[in-house]
């Protein structure tokens, strides 16, 4: 399995597909690689992109860091709520710091960047504090890190806890995905079955979902910084985003210098296969429109 040391004790798994333009997608809390699908990522290589899709540290086959302790989830959110410090044993810089390793250990100078959700908020970290590295950055259903509260059927979804069996697991997971589709498009429970058992087999258990969570509450705002961002910019948001409503996508473009700001119709905090077209679609004309390197990874 390919695995790099991008931190002290902290091991990135992570794959490539596809040859040409390298653009890096970064994926959200508790979820794996495998969460960007197949289909998605091969319109992406049509479009002449070489992807690097990689697991965040303790998700999927990445280092498991269960030394640094299991934060409360809920206490966590109500310190944030209240203005309190959050018990958190890294946060997204640190996360951020991951990927630069990994672009480091790969011999990439620079790369575009797309992250959802909070692997949005760790790409605008990474525009933020890493910005030469940084060709292009997507943001996608995401926020500033100011306090955009969704509809608490969705907040208490993704708190739900795990199952303790992969059939509970899968359950758990479909009606979990149901609720952050939103009502507006088909929802393809078959998929999402699969999805789930397969995010499953890689990594049975939920154990960095709370430290994770932590990371992003203790990262607070970046509104401030962002109005200082200097790296070309794209927010994409679903208009149906039931845990990360779509003012907070719009704040995030409103807060970046010349960002572009697109709702999807329909879309909720997922990425239904009706949507591969436009999403892929906007991601590959933003960065093309920076792209003036032909830096790439070798051949995958």
């Amino acid at each position: 399995m390919p695995k790099i040391t991008v931190q002290d004790n902290v091991e990135i798994y992570y794959e490539t597909m596809g040859e040409g333009i390298p653009l890096i997608l970064i994926m959200g809390i508790a979820t794996q690689l495998v969460h960007w699908p197949q289909g998605f990522c091969e319109k992406l290589v049509e479009h002449g992109f070489q992807l690097i899709r990689f697991d965040n540290r303790d998700v999927g086959f990445s280092s498991k860091l269960d030394h640094l302790g299991r934060p409360n989830p809920r206490n966590n959110l109500l310190k944030g709520l209240v203005g309190l410090s959050p018990d958190a044993p890294y946060d997204l810089s640190d996360m951020a710091r991951d990927v630069i390793g990994l672009m480091d250990a790969l011999g990439l100078e620079s790369a575009h960047v797309a992250g959802v959700s909070m692997g949005g908020m760790i790409a605008q970290t990474l525009a933020l504090e890493h910005s030469k590295r940084i060709r292009s950055l997507t943001s996608i259903m995401s926020t500033t890190g100011d306090r955009y509260i969704g509809k608490l059927k969705a907040i208490r979804a993704i708190l739900t806890a795990p199952g303790k069996t992969k059939e509970e697991h899968i359950e758990r997971g479909v009606k979990v995905f149901r609720v952050l589709a939103g009502n507006k498009l088909p929802f393809d429970e078959a998929a999402v079955r699969e999805l789930v058992g397969l995010a499953y087999d890689r990594d049975s258990d939920n154990r960095g979902f709370p430290r994770q969570f932590a990371a992003i509450v203790a990262s607070g705002s970046r509104t401030k910084k962002l109005r200082q961002l200097t790296v070309p910019s794209l927010v994409i948001h679903g208009a149906e985003d039931p845990l990360i409503p779509p003012r907070a996508g719009a704040a995030t473009a409103k807060a970046i210098p010349g960002a572009k700001f697109h709702i999807i119709e329909g879309m909720g905090h997922s990425m239904p296969a009706v949507i591969w077209p436009t999403l892929t679609g906007l991601i590959a004309d933003h960065a093309k429109k920076y792209e003036t390197k032909t830096e790439s990874l070798p051949k995958a």
